[in-house]
């Protein structure tokens, strides 16, 4: 099982094979050789990259709307996305932000979750623990521009950066906010946010749900940087640009060595995590929470 990672067969491979993954709609919708002029934008149907060769960074912008809810299609997309900067050698960073007003990603998407398949939900988690692997374990500069809204997947997936920038505007908070909807984080999330913020301050996070506004996110250290909306993403450029100037080598070796250990925890034990997740998420209590969750949501929104 500690091999899983390395013999997988990169979504970048199927694409090129012309193969369609299991129940993934990919739709790229440019397709671009050689990025290396810099002046032109790739992506699929919910995710856009602006590339900018000449700085070495590209900006991916999410845009799954209404709120960049990670279902399976937008989850594989983004792991394709990142594959194809990482093989692109004129790009050092990237920076994460939405295209989506007000919301940076409202999280997993709880539809793939509820009334499916034991085969369906294993496949959701696959997808996500993917996502995750790819984004914590990048060469690459990872600096999230928070231009919205980040409870709990979307948290997680600022949490793989190396460095966060949250928009300063109360409505924005940013956490994981799972046990509010009567679900558990699992050990890979906790130990990512207990690597960031600190074993006593994730404690009480996740057994209350925390979902911190801006100045509470800087006090506990959940991001780096708080600045007026309209600077976000020229701070996480400038930021991504302090990183820049170490030498990828010796910055990559760092971060690999100190993210070793959380990474392969979940290697090693990916299979039993899809199975605890089938398990947990087909219980009928959970099944009913997530309905009357959604239910509710469907009752904001008329």
């Amino acid at each position: 099982m500690a091999l899983a990672a390395a013999v997988r067969v990169p979504a970048r491979v199927l694409l090129r094979a012309g193969a369609r993954l299991p129940g993934v709609a990919l739709g790229l919708t440019e397709r671009v050789d050689g990025w290396g002029d810099g002046a032109r934008r790739f992506g699929s149907q919910r995710v856009l990259v602006e590339p900018d060769a000449g700085a070495g960074v590209a900006v991916m912008k999410l845009k799954n709307p209404p709120v960049n809810t990670l279902s399976l299609e937008f989850l594989t997309e983004l792991v394709i996305c990142l594959e194809k900067l990482e093989n692109d050698k004129s790009f050092r960073g990237v920076v994460l932000t939405s295209d989506c007003p007000g919301v940076f990603s409202a999280g997993l998407d709880l539809t793939e979750m509820c009334g499916k398949s034991p085969a369906h939900y294993a496949e959701y988690w696959k997808a996500t623990q993917e996502l995750w692997l790819q984004f914590y374990q990048s060469n690459l500069v990872l600096v999230s521009a928070i231009n919205g809204a980040c409870p709990a997947g979307g948290c997680l997936m600022t949490l793989t950066c190396d460095y966060r920038v949250l928009a300063d505007n109360p409505r924005y908070c940013i956490g994981l906010n799972e046990t509010q909807l009567g679900i558990v984080a699992p050990f890979w999330f906790k130990d990512t946010l207990e690597n960031v913020i600190g074993h006593r301050a994730a404690e009480r996070a996740l057994q209350l749900g925390l979902l911190f506004p801006p100045a509470e996110a800087l006090q506990v250290g959940i991001v780096d940087q708080v600045v007026p909306e309209e600077q976000v993403q020229s701070t996480a450029l400038s930021a991504i640009a302090q990183w820049m100037t170490i030498p990828d080598h010796a910055r990559q070796l760092t971060k690999a060595m100190m993210r070793k250990a959380t990474a392969s925890r979940l290697i090693t034990q990916r299979d039993a995590d899809v199975q605890n997740f089938v398990s947990f998420i087909s219980k009928d209590s959970i099944q009913k929470s997530l309905q009357l969750y959604l239910e509710r949501l469907k009752e904001k929104k008329g």
